[in-house]
């Protein structure tokens, strides 16, 4: 016999109503990823083509004046050949940030496309700052990490080495000024090669007149090589922290005593040193943690930081830029 018996069931108590409560309040929209303001953009590159563009014109006025032994009257003409300099050098600084991200898009992280940075060239020769992407959210491991960190300096060097080839058979072997005074540009090993295999043993007396792919090509390598710099939140920080850990802070610490003590050969290190001071005053020696710190890095990755390194090597400058009077440097 059930208890209690059937049709015996004692009522319960009656139930207290649920309080009627507001709604909570929603959550504010997160942006869409990879969203971005398109027109922004498009803005910044098309001002720093026309900034790039009328740097490169000068710079082939140059070329063409053959160390003012011929003066050339600026003309539209120029503009033209100004796309030299100018699509060479944004190919190579669209390339190195459309590696970091693709590989941000291909890893599902939030970031946005390139912004370029147009400078007038009476201020800042190149007609550029450079470009960025802003990556909007923490990187999960140390295999995503490395693997954004290095996309960019491997795909903007697949952009430099045709360009240093091809602007250097645009070159001409010319006799090395003897009057006046001018920069002298470092030449990182890349450089080297190209001009051996396209001109041989430069003969004594006579010098290399740079075409403006190739002076393109050359501020590439500076940036090549500046950015994998084993500092911080340089793509060479990157590399480094995900391939050695909490040991990168003091890697970092001594890449910047290694710049201040560069500044005093050359002042030409001043505008980096200057801007690692900054960012280390701001952001710390430490690189910020992925949420998977102890996600061991594949071997593979070890192999492309080797190829990252021989990078850095063959585009590294001791002295980048040098002021000097003509005849007085070897």
């Amino acid at each position: 016999m059930s208890y209690p018996p059937e049709g015996l069931e004692q009522p319960g108590p009656e139930p207290f109503p649920a309080p009627l409560l507001p709604p909570p309040p929603p959550l504010p929209p997160r942006p869409p990823k990879f969203s971005s303001r398109k027109w922004l953009h498009a803005l910044l590159l098309i001002l720093t083509v026309l900034t790039t563009t009328y740097a490169g014109a000068g710079h082939y006025a140059a070329f063409a004046s053959n160390f003012e032994r011929r003066s050339v009257a600026f003309n539209w003409s120029l503009l033209v050949h100004g796309f030299w300099y100018s699509g060479t050098l944004l190919g190579i600084l669209g390339a190195h940030e459309m590696g970091h991200y693709l590989f941000c898009r291909r890893y599902n992280i939030d970031a946005t496309p390139p912004f370029f940075i147009p400078v007038p060239p009476i201020f800042f020769w190149t007609g550029t700052l450079g470009a960025v992407i802003k990556i909007r959210e923490s990187f999960p491991t140390r295999r995503v990490l490395f693997d954004i960190g290095v996309a960019g300096p491997i795909a903007g060097f697949l952009v430099v080495v045709p360009a240093v080839f091809i602007g250097m058979s645009l070159s001409e072997l010319v006799r090395s000024p003897t009057e006046g005074s001018g920069l002298w540009l470092g030449e990182p090993l890349l450089f080297k090669l190209a001009v051996r295999a396209v001109f041989g043993r430069i003969p004594d007396g006579m010098t290399v007149n740079m075409h403006p792919m190739v002076l393109a090509a050359w501020f590439g390598m500076l940036a090549t090589y500046w950015n994998l710099l084993p500092f911080g939140q340089f793509d060479g920080g990157h590399l480094t922290y995900a391939t050695l850990g909490r040991i990168s802070k003091w890697i970092s610490l001594a890449t910047v005593a290694a710049a201040i003590v560069m500044t005093f050969i050359s002042l030409s290190w001043l505008v980096m040193t200057v801007m690692m001071l900054l960012m280390l005053r701001v952001f710390g020696p430490s690189h910020p943690p992925v949420l998977n710190e102890y996600e061991p890095l594949p071997p593979s990755r070890r192999v492309l930081a080797i190829v990252a390194a021989l990078i850095f090597i063959v585009c590294f400058m001791l002295v980048p830029i040098e002021f000097n009077e003509f005849g007085s440097h070897p």
